[in-house]
């Protein structure tokens, strides 16, 4: 995989290069201080990612991110100085973020995962060999006459935010369901994606499940880091019950997609619509396909709008999606389906 680096810190470029010299993979092509010159090395290189300090000069004069990350379509992995300008990053045209370190904490794990986010990134916009694409998919909105949906689910990973940033502020005020969303997340970054989606998705309110909560209409409730959200019962008004849990990780994910789809479709039936965005793996294609199973509705996300098509084309893979859509069809098949 071929890199960009654009750093103001000539250390910090010297750091990345030595070290990421040990991953075969990885080849950089070149490195840079600045947004001009990262914008002419981009044109000049053909490469498969960048990574971009956000404390970049003339990042924001040039528009670099929407240049490279939009215009370009070129994945950016953006370095942040915290959460929320990682979150803006995304918006901006970023596909995923990490935290900059420390110059003494550049150790073996954060480069590890840099990688993974590096992989995940560049797979995720050139991957072209998946069989999931190539399928058809046919719908009729007479299969849902004299049905109601009564409940939302939302499940992502990588490139989430921005995803589900799109989705619910395509949703309008007075959203008529109560949403329950599940995001692959760090510990610690959960309070401020829901702070930044508060901000980005100004229609509709979003806040931390809680444990025993009573799900409401027009709300958005997101699973903490580290913990799976569930549905525990429903009241005879049709009104969900949550249950936070701290069962084991389900293939190594906590909260998992899966458990809460799996959840809806058990308590919801025919009666349960899920949406399931950009991310890495298999997380949600069991869940999508038990929706289904129970006669449910399911709506993946096309492999044109993913940052990385992966548990979408699992869940197609596996029987699960009875729809497959462009990240910005997905909000209006949302209120068609709804409204019918």
């Amino acid at each position: 995989m071929r890199i960009i680096i654009a750093d103001a810190s000539a250390i910090v470029r010297t750091i990345l290069e030595q070290n990421l010299a040990d991953y075969p993979e990885i080849k950089i092509l070149s490195s840079v201080s600045n947004g001009t010159k990262l914008i002419s090395s981009v044109q000049n290189e053909s490469a498969d990612a960048v990574i971009i300090d956000l404390g970049l000069p003339y990042l924001e004069e040039l528009d670099v991110l929407g240049s490279v990350g939009k215009s370009m379509q070129l994945p950016i992995l953006a370095f942040a100085a915290n959460q929320a300008d990682g979150l803006n990053a995304i918006t901006g045209g970023a596909k995923d973020f990490m935290i900059k370190p420390a110059l003494n904490s550049y150790d073996k794990a954060f480069f590890d995962s840099l990688v993974k986010k590096l992989n995940a990134i560049a797979t995720g916009s050139k991957d072209s060999n998946s069989n999931a694409e190539k399928r058809t998919f046919e719908w009729s909105t007479s299969e849902r006459c004299g049905q109601s949906f009564k409940l939302l689910c939302i499940g992502a990973s990588t490139g989430g935010p921005s995803a589900v940033s799109e989705v619910l502020s395509g949703l309008g005020n007075n959203f008529p369901l109560p949403v329950l969303y599940t995001q692959h997340i760090e510990i610690g970054a959960d309070e401020k994606l829901a702070q930044w989606l508060s901000s980005t998705c100004k229609n509709i309110s979003i806040s931390i499940a809680k444990d025993g909560e009573e799900a409401k209409n027009g709300h958005v409730y997101m699973a903490p880091a580290d913990t799976h959200l569930v549905i525990d019962y429903v009241k005879p008004s049709g009104t969900p019950v949550l249950r936070l849990s701290h069962e084991e990780p389900e293939r190594f994910l906590r909260p998992a997609v899966n458990k809460l789809f799996r959840s809806a479709a058990q308590f919801y039936k025919k009666d349960c619509l899920a949406v399931l965005l950009t991310g890495m793996g298999m997380d949600g294609a069991d869940g999508c396909k038990e929706i289904c199973g129970n006669g449910g509705w399911t709506i993946v996300e096309d492999k044109s709008t993913c940052a990385v098509f992966g548990m979408p084309a699992a869940a197609i893979e596996a029987g699960g999606a009875k729809e497959v859509l462009p990240r910005g069809n997905i909000a209006k098949r949302v209120l068609e389906l709804v409204r019918t």
